[in-house]
């Protein structure tokens, strides 16, 4: 029989945590994945990112129940001489029925009045009035989840809604768990004399299950070196971390060191900690041993310590909780008097304070539930907040994730979703929280301390695109984190069957705009009045969208003609494209948060060569001065 083993050293915690990372660095960097069934996915996590397979609505489609009709048969209705709806010109529709031709708008059934066996209306509809667009909530190839995300019941349901009913994920880890101890006896035997109940490895399956993992335990080990050292073996075969309980201190019968030493590796004996002191960091081949003392507390201590953040490590795996803190919400939010509110929120931290922008309202935007971070829960019988007022958020996201958070507001690109995307496998220690405002009022948000970036492309009379804006608007020390190069353009059904070639064609279709405040609407009002065409020949400006993939949405969906936006939107939906320019797409960054880390690692990233791989992919960006920093003074 071998020699108990009495190496104890006493190594500070946080050294002996470096050296067993270190020692499992290789180990460390394998992932195992595998397909599983999206309703089987629940607290699973990705393995790489997701995308849309569908847009979400599949078709423009009503969101109220009422009448579809054309909103130009109705501009004569008013108060005074209300409209009476003439059979053939309208059509009866119910919430989620799909649009059809000629007819553009839904009127409420509130807002039709029943009068001597006919209808009649009151007031004229506008084009688009209570229609969903197709992608209003999905577009299809938009991503969905990014790499590293855990998985939860609303992100099943998007999921689903885009057409992705199977998953790559990380494979559950396998913990093997070995309680030892000749005295040791089940809770269900009799116990004599001497006997000990053993408890601890039932803490530890709950614990293993909590951090995502499937424990595999076996019943307790006599005090045998060689019987120990069978088990041992046979559990590192199969499991990817086993643990041992008891036998890590220095008494007769504690063989677990030397049983490591004799199969494997010993990094760490002894830990000065207090309970807790005997814990063992070791491995058997590639696989991860721990030996953790007998005591209870000591048990339940180390493995919190050693265990739980080696699993989580492993497994990817981070939980969320509802805890609810105080943020600045950035934006006005109206709320009715008569129901309790829960508006999603992005958050992030800002200066030392949370900052909340609320997202999407919509009951059917269930895109909004993957993107958002908390709910702002606003009371019944209050009418909402003001912008810069203090709300309570209920999270949904670790509140040490959102405190390194990057808070963006501003422009839209599908390069943000890549961003984020990069940061999640290269490991550069920052999340990216975007909010698609448009490139002004992203500035206005930057100046009032709501974000730390704001991605721009403001085009000026002189031509020069960004500085000149920022100058205007912020006027207080910042700086210019120079993005890419994107060639801007018309969208159109393939084989462009209205044969338009240019802005000047724009009068002769139907349109879709981006919002007002965007950097796309500005370029293109800054072309129309180059061209000397008045917007009002253009059918269709008033109608908006908020990113160019919803642009793209509708122009995929024969709902309009044409639209504006960049090349990798009208790529992904396999739209055809005619080039108007190209313009810069950056960042605006206060001057004293280029000092912070998350900003230094976004910077760094910017410059990789996964980023610019990544972009090659999608198409329509060049790399100019990519990184790096224009002081503007």
């Amino acid at each position: 029989m071998a020699k108990r083993n009495l190496y104890l050293t006493n190594t500070p915690i946080e050294e002996a945590k470096q050296i067993y990372t270190e020692a499992l660095a290789d180990f460390l960097k394998t992932k195992q994945t595998e397909a599983i069934k999206v309703t089987d996915s629940l607290e699973r996590i990705s393995s790489s990112a997701v995308y849309a397979k569908y847009s979400s609505p599949l078709y423009n489609c009503a969101a109220m129940d009422g009448i579809m009709t054309e909103s130009k048969y109705t501009k004569s209705a008013s108060e005074e001489e209300p409209l009476v709806l003439i059979e053939g010109k309208f059509e009866q529709i119910d919430t989620g029925d799909p649009i059809t031709d000629p007819f553009d708008c839904v009127i409420m059934a509130e807002d039709i009045i029943e009068k001597d066996g006919h209808l009649e209306i009151t007031a004229p509809a506008h084009s688009w009035q209570h229609v969903r667009p197709i992608g209003e909530d999905i577009v299809a190839t938009e991503l969905i989840i990014p790499t590293n995300h855990e998985i939860r019941p609303m992100d099943i349901g998007v999921l689903l809604s885009a057409g992705i009913t199977t998953i790559e994920v990380y494979k559950k880890l396998k913990v093997g768990i070995i309680p030892t101890g000749t005295e040791m006896i089940e809770p269900e035997d009799n116990p004599k004399l001497g006997d000990i109940i053993e408890s601890n490895s039932r803490v530890f399956e709950a614990m293993v299950t909590q951090c995502g993992a499937i424990p595999l335990r076996i019943p307790p080990v006599k005090d045998d070196y060689d019987i120990l050292k069978k088990e041992i073996l046979t559990l590192t075969g199969k499991c990817d971390m086993v643990i041992i309980n008891a036998g890590s201190s220095a008494g007769r019968e504690d063989f677990t060191s030397a049983i490591l030493r004799d199969i494997g590796e010993v990094f760490v004996h002894g830990v000065a900690i207090k309970p807790g002191k005997p814990a063992i960091l070791g491995k058997v081949g590639k696989v991860p041993v721990i030996g953790i003392p007998g005591y209870p507390v000591s048990a339940y201590l180390v493995f919190e310590e050693f265990v739980t953040p080696l699993l989580k490590k492993m497994s990817h795996k981070e939980s969320a909780k509802d805890e609810i803190i105080e943020a600045i919400s950035t934006r006005r939010i109206v709320s009715s008097l008569k129901h309790q509110e829960y508006v999603r929120v992005k958050v992030g931290k800002v200066d030392g304070k949370f900052v909340a922008t609320s997202l999407s309202r919509g009951a059917g935007a269930a895109m909004s539930l993957v993107r958002s971070d908390g709910f702002c829960i606003i009371p019944q019988n209050s009418e909402g907040v003001e912008a810069n007022e203090t709300v309570k958020v209920r999270l949904v996201r670790e509140k040490s994730e959102l405190e390194k958070t990057i808070v963006s507001i501003g422009s839209h690109d599908m390069i943000l979703d890549i961003i984020n995307d990069i940061s999640a496998v290269g490991g550069y220690g920052f999340q990216l929280s975007s909010s698609h405002t448009g490139s002004l009022t992203g500035l206005m948000s930057l100046k009032k301390g709501e974000c730390h970036l704001a991605p721009v492309h403001l085009l000026s009379s002189d031509g020069i695109y960004n500085i000149a804006s920022i100058k205007k608007i912020i006027k207080e020390p910042s700086a210019l984190i120079k993005g890419v190069i994107r060639i801007q353009g018309i969208m159109v059904p393939k084989g462009n069957p209205k044969n338009i070639k240019s802005i000047k064609d724009l009068t002769s279709c139907s349109f879709i705009n981006r919002q007002r405040g965007s950097g796309t609407r500005v370029l293109l009002d800054y072309m129309l009045e180059k061209e000397g065409i008045e917007k009002d020949l253009i059918k269709g400006y008033e109608r908006e969208a908020t990113t160019h993939m919803a642009v793209a949405a509708a122009v995929k969906s024969g709902s309009c003609d044409c639209g504006l936006g960049v090349y990798s939107a009208a790529s992904a939906l396999d739209l055809d494209f005619i080039p108007v320019g190209e313009e810069e797409y950056d960042f605006a960054v206060m001057r004293k948060y280029l000092e912070l880390d998350n900003v230094k690692q976004f910077i760094t990233m910017l410059k990789s060569k996964a980023f610019k791989e990544r972009l090659d992919e999608l198409g329509g960006y060049k790399f100019k001065n990519t990184g790096e920093v224009v002081i503007i003074d």
